[in-house]
């Protein structure tokens, strides 16, 4: 007749010791506590699965209690007296969480450490840069096995709407390159990137062209002609502030004192001014907040920033920024006040190297997440804030001639 074993208790697993040898306390249906020569303890559970001795680890004790273990191994019962391996079902649970955990970025960049070697420094350089700036902050913490054919999509449409056709084309042979090094090591059951063909899917929709100037050089010589300007004080204030705060032309001429904390280095745009029909905030650069107290000592006693010259309770129109322009000897065709915003879209992605969505975001674009979530207003705001300064110091940089370096990825 066996053995009976006497269960186990609290006490008696407290007191359990370290000996020179591992030892195990039984507590009967199979389950055993291993004790270590370390003084480590651990449940097991024994049982036996289509006629083989198998075992399977519960955790450590007092991590895992005793009644913990116990309902552990009725869990185990159960599921052996339906003909199913707990043993199986465990490692199916763990290969799942791996799953979860194996995000698009880890496997993005495993596959980039794969590939360096055999890549040059500037293409390895091109690489990581859209890896980052493009391809993670939309998908990159996504498990890479959930991830659709959708969400790849929305990817490339994103990168459409900055005008970066190219970009996105590459961008989608990147994400078909990474997906296919998954499908190998089974990480994936399919790559949602197969068959999807660019062409079909980026027919770009014609815009409205507005002027603007963005090259580096011509820009510096706009913004030293504005400083030389030698019209009213309100249209040169507006003029030095339009790129600073690159939003569009009604909102800067209509801006109203009320929405400005220049304390907190903050300009609140209310939703009934804005396209969107959202509120807007803008973050303000030291050179800003310079230009804006020069001008409160003018117009800060009244509702507008830049009043009409024939009456102060109206705004200025953009007829008189346009004036002023022609005024400096830029025409329609080559500069337009919409123009700023082209200006600082290309200058801070293709020089500046900031990150799209920050940018967008900034533009009061409508930035949504793979699930189509918008942003909202205080987004990111640490982030804009650093990049609106590192803006305003950029083109304080070109005015004064001194040699920019393109700078990479300023702002995280």
């Amino acid at each position: 007749m066996p053995k009976r074993i006497q269960p186990l208790t609290e006490l008696k697993i407290k007191n359990a010791k370290p000996a020179p040898k591992e030892y195990k306390l039984f507590d009967g249906g199979g389950l055993f506590l291993l004790v270590t020569s370390a003084g480590g303890k651990l449940w097991h559970l024994k049982y036996r699965f289509a006629g083989k001795e198998q075992k399977l680890t519960f955790g450590p004790y007092p991590i895992t209690s005793l009644a913990d273990a116990r309902q552990l191994r009725e869990d185990a019962k159960k599921l052996l007296a339906n003909g199913i391996d707990p043993g199986e079902i465990k490692k199916a649970k763990k290969a799942e969480l791996a799953a979860e955990q194996r995000t698009f970025e880890m496997v993005a960049r495993e596959w980039f450490a794969k590939n360096e070697p055999a890549w040059s420094t500037s293409h390895c350089a091109t690489v990581m840069s859209r890896l980052e700036r493009d391809i993670f902050p939309v998908i990159g913490n996504r498990p890479i096995a959930e991830l659709k054919r959708t969400e790849i999509i929305f990817l490339l449409k994103g990168i459409e709407a900055r005008g970066k056709i190219e970009t996105a084309k590459r961008i989608k042979i990147y994400c078909g390159q990474i997906f296919r090094y998954a499908l190998n090591l089974e990480w994936v059951e399919s790559n949602p990137t197969a068959d999807l063909k660019t062409g079909d899917i980026l027919a770009k929709a014609e815009e409205k062209h507005h002027a603007a100037i963005t090259d580096p050089k011509q820009v510096a010589e706009l913004l030293r002609a504005i400083d030389a300007y030698t019209g009213t004080f309100v249209v040169k204030c507006a003029l030095q502030l339009a790129p600073l705060v690159f939003v569009r032309p009604g909102e800067l001429q209509k801006a109203e004192w009320s929405e400005f904390d220049l304390d907190a280095a903050e300009w609140n745009i209310p939703a009934n001014r804005m396209k969107s029909k959202q509120p807007h905030l803008v973050p303000l650069a030291k050179q800003a907040i310079a230009i804006l107290r020069e001008l409160h000592k003018l117009t800060g006693n009244g509702k507008h920033l830049f009043p009409s010259l024939r009456s102060n309770k109206r705004p200025m129109s953009n007829v008189a920024m346009l004036a002023a322009f022609r005024r400096m000897g830029y025409d329609k065709e080559e500069m337009t006040t919409h123009g700023f915003r082209a200006m600082a879209r290309t200058i801070l992605d293709e020089v500046l190297q900031i990150r799209p969505d920050f940018i967008e975001h900034q533009l009061a674009h409508a930035v949504r997440d793979p699930l189509g979530r918008a942003y909202n207003r205080t987004s990111h705001l640490a982030e804009r804030k650093k990049m609106m300064q590192l803006w305003a110091d950029y083109l304080d940089g070109l005015k004064t001639g001194a040699k920019i370096i393109p700078l990479k990825r300023q702002v995280e």
